[in-house]
């Protein structure tokens, strides 16, 4: 009677057959799949194509497997997959489990951020190790803040260093500098407007030195004023109230410095 050793060495070496075949199972798939090896007779492309599309995946997950394991000795990224459920077009395997997503429509989500495809099932299991690619990151504004920096490897988004820098070389805070500028803006009227802005502008200037009878101060005068002066033509309603502000500014210091200006 064997002995339970025995018993347990034979399970073991057959275990261990049964896993080289089958291994050797697996490579021939793979090798036919990349067309490495081909029989006398070669098969239509419609063949191999759904079991090259096998090969890649089961390449792309064991690669995605072992990078993985390696970073998990390192600190897991913050940044969390963005998943919509999505309709593939052709065979698809999930890049998590190496299974094929079955049906003809919404088989998997996508992340929209960087291209991820797993089962929906799977989404939960994937770490949040999201690396945003730019051609999947379709905007720009109402776009998550941590996505944009990501994708563009900056600290902050470009759009944000644009704007402050267009406002900043604008929004000056030196008066004679403040007065420069406007007089530049000034010589670039043509003389029928810079003449009637002029006149209208002295006008308004004695109005405000009769400020303790009429209370009416170089302010009160361009809030009146200023969204005829300044409006744009053509300019929607909702953008014309946004500029009220502006405009209120810029014909104050228009009546305080006409002396100046003009």
């Amino acid at each position: 009677m064997p002995s339970r050793e025995s018993y347990e060495v034979h399970k073991e070496e057959k275990s261990l057959v049964q896993k080289a075949k089958r291994e050797a199972s697996q490579e021939d798939i793979l090798v036919a799949a990349l067309g490495m090896r081909m029989g006398p007779q070669k098969p239509p492309a419609t063949f191999w194509q759904p079991l090259k599309l096998f090969a890649y995946s089961q390449l792309t997950s064991l690669v995605r497997r072992a990078t993985l394991k390696e970073n998990e000795r390192t600190p897991k990224s913050e940044k969390v997959h963005n998943f919509k459920v999505h309709t593939f077009r052709g065979p698809h395997w999930c890049e998590h489990c190496a299974s094929f997503m079955w049906g003809l429509m919404a088989q998997g989500v996508k992340c929209a951020d960087c291209g991820l495809n797993v089962h929906k099932q799977c989404s939960s299991l994937v770490p949040n190790d999201c690396k945003p690619d730019l051609r999947h990151i379709r905007k720009v504004y109402s776009c998550d803040l941590t996505t944009l920096v990501k994708a563009y490897n900056t600290a902050r988004p470009m759009v944000v260093d644009m704007c402050i820098r267009e406002i900043e070389s604008r929004e000056l805070t030196d008066p004679e500098k403040k007065l420069e500028a406007f007089s530049e803006a000034l010589a670039l009227l043509p003389s029928s407007h810079s003449e009637t802005l002029k006149y209208l502008m002295a006008h308004l200037k004695r109005v405000t030195q009769n400020e303790k009878f009429n209370l009416m101060n170089a302010e009160n005068l361009a809030i009146i004023f200023g969204p005829t002066l300044m409006r744009a033509p053509n300019l929607d309603a909702m953008t014309s109230l946004n500029d009220i502000r502006h405009q209120r500014q810029v014909v104050e210091v228009l009546i305080k410095n006409e002396d100046v200006l003009f």
